[in-house]
């Protein structure tokens, strides 16, 4: 494998875990921004998951010099018309609690019937691995919104999340990881990891 460490290029702590607990099974070290001595923040300016992932792992890989990845995911709900989408961290302002952001989109979709509520997980990975090499990969977890939280695990808006009838907070970490949008993402973009071994 030609990079098997790599900055976690990201200041969201729930991502940093999922992160971790993903790749490193898979023969990729993680180093959080902290043990890297990198405390910045990126201006999300981009109009696309894929260009807002790039913003930070570029970011990233100019305050460190490592091969950084980065993620930029969302929630896209058909019914709101793939909002929040983009401003999904930012949905009820910056720093609302995943409670206010779930109570919120739940009463949105308050008059929405179950079959016009369905949801997808978007994930974009971008990983900077020196000033000309970038490698980009995407996971898709497609579900629906459901009408109460369910489950104490996951973090975000896994409690409203639903695949085949039981939320992404109730599910095992093991069983999420293999259903997510971020899990999805995470073990393509170590599989092209490994294609770029000499």
């Amino acid at each position: 494998m030609l990079t098997t460490k790599i900055l976690a290029a990201t200041n969201n702590p729930d991502k940093l875990i999922e992160i971790c607990r993903i790749l490193e099974p898979l023969g990729v070290s993680v180093i959080s921004p902290a043990e890297a001595g990198v405390s910045i923040e990126v201006d999300e300016t981009g109009t696309t998951f894929a260009e807002n992932a790039q913003l930070k792992a570029r970011a990233f890989f100019e305050a460190s010099g490592l091969p950084s990845l980065a993620d930029d995911s969302g929630l896209c709900v058909d019914a709101l018309d793939g909002r929040p989408g983009l401003d999904t961290a930012f949905y009820q302002g910056e720093n609302a609690s995943y409670e206010t952001r779930i109570s919120a989109l739940v009463g949105e979709l308050n008059d929405v019937p179950d079959e016009r509520r369905t949801a997808r997980f978007i994930c974009h990975l971008c990983l900077v691995m020196d000033g000309e090499n970038v490698l980009d990969c995407e996971g898709v977890c497609e579900g629906m919104i459901g009408h109460a939280p369910k489950g104490d695990g996951g973090f975000g808006y896994d409690p409203i999340f639903y695949v085949d009838g039981k939320s992404m907070a109730e599910r095992p970490k093991a069983e999420k990881d293999y259903l997510s949008h971020r899990g999805r993402a995470l073990r393509e973009f170590a599989a092209l990891l490994c294609t770029l071994a000499p």
